[in-house]
């Protein structure tokens, strides 16, 4: 689970930290492409973390109240930095060896503080999880595990707050470089956004499930089963052409990886944003109110 938004970061770095050295004479390609050899190796799985929690929209990161409330380096010394703030919404954090922690927005001159991008130990000192919630996700305490669902391998989400967490040199690929934090939030969002055809594999067990409980009621030829069942296909489906079409019209960067198309990963994302919640509503009309109505195994 949740190897997309590592490679999202390891495919932007690789062109940035490459751009950012070439007007810079920095190295922070050559330290990244080590760190990448050692992920590879043990099979590490990388969460990238870019959203900040952001405070007052309408502000940067330096004229927050909060200085926090971006991630920012506090101290730096001979071995490395030193890091505090948060990042929201971490889908896949609690499950991953590393994390790379990258600016979420453009950046000014006043920002240099902000602009930093650097690989932690999920475990690092310093790091704290606080741990998402679902709605019935009391259920997959109880005995039994049918309401478990995914429960070796499952998705979940945390807020990760950061105090005065280390970075050791060899592991920071952007120190300052402020120009170059909108090129990698772009270059990683036009990546991230293209991986959503992930979804459509979502798409297809709820598609099967809905036509099997079709079969369970009786009722798989009758008209309306059907159109349904055709209608949540051809969402799924365009939902995946876009991603697969994107990646298809990529372009060679600098540093060798190749980039997808900006406008069709935006498609992809703007897809994703509608088009499985009305897959799922037409699951419910399949199913009836067992959906969400059906007792837990203790129940039973």
């Amino acid at each position: 689970f949740q190897r997309c938004v590592g490679m999202d970061a390891m495919n932007s770095l690789h062109s940035t930290t490459f751009e950012i050295d070439e007007k810079h004479g920095t190295d922070y390609h050559k330290r990244f492409l080590e760190f990448v050899k050692m992920m590879q190796k043990e099979n590490f799985v990388i969460g990238g973390a870019m959203t900040d929690p952001k405070g007052d929209r309408s502000k940067g990161p330096s004229e927050q109240e909060d200085p926090d409330l971006f991630t920012r380096i506090v101290k730096t010394d001979e071995n490395g930095v030193y890091v505090s703030g948060a990042k929201a919404h971490q889908t896949g954090c609690i499950n991953s060896h590393w994390i790379i922690l990258m600016p979420t927005i453009r950046l000014t001159e006043a920002d240099k503080d902000w602009a930093i991008v650097g690989a932690i130990p999920a475990d690092a000192k310093g790091v704290t999880y606080i741990y998402g919630r679902q709605s019935c996700d009391t259920r997959s305490m109880e005995e039994g595990d049918i309401d478990d669902g995914n429960a070796k391998f499952g998705g979940q989400e945390a807020l990760i707050i950061l105090d005065n967490v280390f970075i050791p040199w060899d592991k920071v690929f952007m120190n300052g470089e402020y120009e170059f934090a909108s090129m990698l939030v772009e270059r990683f969002t036009c990546y991230h956004r293209r991986s959503y055809v992930c979804k459509t594999g979502l798409g297809d067990v709820l598609i099967g499930a809905a036509a099997t409980i079709a079969d369970y009621n009786g009722v798989p030829k009758v008209s309306h089963i059907k159109d349904k069942t055709i209608e949540m296909t051809h969402l799924n489906e365009t939902i995946f052409a876009a991603g697969i079409a994107s990646s298809h019209q990529g372009q060679k960067m600098k540093s060798g990886v190749f980039l997808n198309d900006d406008m069709l990963a935006q498609v992809c994302k703007h897809n994703v944003t509608r088009f499985p919640y009305e897959i799922s509503r037409l699951a419910q009309d399949i199913a009836g109110g067992l959906v969400v109505t059906l007792p837990s195994e203790k129940d039973f």
